[in-house]
């Protein structure tokens, strides 16, 4: 299996443009969940929060921080309950605004509250607590799967924030340490963004594999079945055909059997990508397990379909360790003329037919109750591979 990451998903690390879509849905789903839980758990710290600085600092300091951290708390209990059923990346990137919205509202506010109020003791203690809030909200973006270009665009406010918050004398620190504290905060959010990278990559590297077979790197039957829904609904919607194709290798069992399962992984790789040279642009290649596979052909009638699976037998399918050539048993189904109206019924049509040619000899294909017999195209006899008809039964 493919471990290291290649150069499109490198670039995925920087920039979220082009992100597939399952990667898109789980991050959101991710991101929008530990969102919903942080938000839940600063809600009850924070209002909890009241009791100390009541106990700590004067009167009306406290009195005037308590409402900043009520209105604070209500704010991340409203966050806490929203975009529960939400996959989308726009209300995630809503969801992590309002997450660093509030608290960095709340920091400028305190700073105004403790800018006036006299404290010592242990009370300047509770007062510089304050003051550290910005690197712990940044420190807070590790936390999330992140680009870099998202994880510097939700810190860069923050630091903002804080840098503005000194130029306005509203910092408690004494302001020669201003320089220092923002670089802090700089470096805070560099390595906040480089885990939230780190965290993406891994996501990345899961979502392929879900998505990939890590052997022939088709896509896996998980992610097959989410495109034949698409794709039929797409087909449905439009009323256009759409061809489904159901491969089966032949005799592989005895090659496993006989030369060992490296041999017959081999055959697996040579085999689909033998196929995929002769597959169109927008074709698709799922290996629906162990040597079966499954060719999803969008706006393409039966007898198209047989002329893409004519070139496939034509170019053939490799070769096994005995020197003799891989054949295939396949069944082809198509949307409009079968009538079916789920993709799972298309895909047992192509299934069932599949069946039949192996029943009836193996090595050829079955079409809408017509069956495709073509000869090797090591036989001069035979005449070109796409020679015959596909009718409907």
């Amino acid at each position: 299996m493919r471990k290291k990451l290649g150069d499109e998903e490198l670039f995925w690390l920087l920039w979220p443009g082009k992100h597939m879509s399952l990667l898109t849905t789980r991050r959101a789903e991710m991101i929008l969940l530990r969102v919903r839980i942080i938000a839940a758990l600063f809600a009850l710290l924070t209002s909890l929060w009241i009791a100390i600085d009541a106990y700590i600092l004067p009167w009306p300091a406290w009195g005037e921080l308590a409402g900043g951290r009520l209105v604070s708390s209500l704010a991340f209990w409203m966050l806490a309950i929203s975009f529960r059923n939400s996959t989308r990346m726009r209300d995630t990137y809503t969801a992590l605004a309002a997450l660093y919205f509030i608290p960095t509202a709340f920091y400028v506010f305190s700073y105004a509250v403790m800018q006036h109020t006299d404290t010592n003791g242990l009370s300047s203690t509770i007062a510089g607590v304050y003051a550290f809030l910005p690197f712990v909200m940044v420190a807070g973006l590790g936390m999330f799967p992140l680009t870099a270009i998202e994880g510097m665009a939700f810190a860069l406010p923050v630091v903002g924030a804080e840098l503005a918050a000194s130029l306005l004398g509203l910092d408690m620190l004494n302001l020669s340490h201003l320089i220092g504290t923002v670089w802090l905060s700089a470096m805070i959010a560099a390595v906040a963004t480089m885990s939230g990278m780190s965290q993406l990559g891994f996501m990345i590297a899961l979502v392929r594999q879900a998505v990939r077979d890590p052997l022939t790197s088709c896509f896996s039957r998980m992610s097959g079945e989410e495109l034949l829904e698409i794709q039929f609904i797409i087909s449905t919607r439009s009323n256009t055909p759409m061809s489904v194709a159901f491969v089966d290798l032949d005799n592989f069992k005895s090659i496993n059997d006989t030369y060992g399962h490296e041999a017959g992984d081999q055959i697996l790789v040579a085999a689909t990508n033998a196929i995929r040279a002769a597959l169109r642009t927008g074709d698709m290649l799922v290996r629906w397990g162990g040597e079966e596979f499954i060719l999803i052909l969008p706006s393409t009638y039966c007898g198209q379909a047989g002329n893409v699976l004519g070139q496939l037998r034509h170019q053939g399918l490799g070769l096994r360790p005995d020197g003799s050539p891989v054949t295939a048993s396949i069944g082809l189904a198509e949307r409009t003329l079968d009538s079916t109206d789920d993709w799972r019924k298309l895909v047992e049509i192509a299934d069932q037919r599949m069946y039949k040619a192996k029943q009836d000899g193996k090595d050829r294909i079955v079409a809408c109750a017509v069956e495709l017999t073509h000869e090797r195209a090591d036989n001069p006899a035979s005449g070109t591979p796409e020679s015959g008809s596909l009718n409907p039964a």
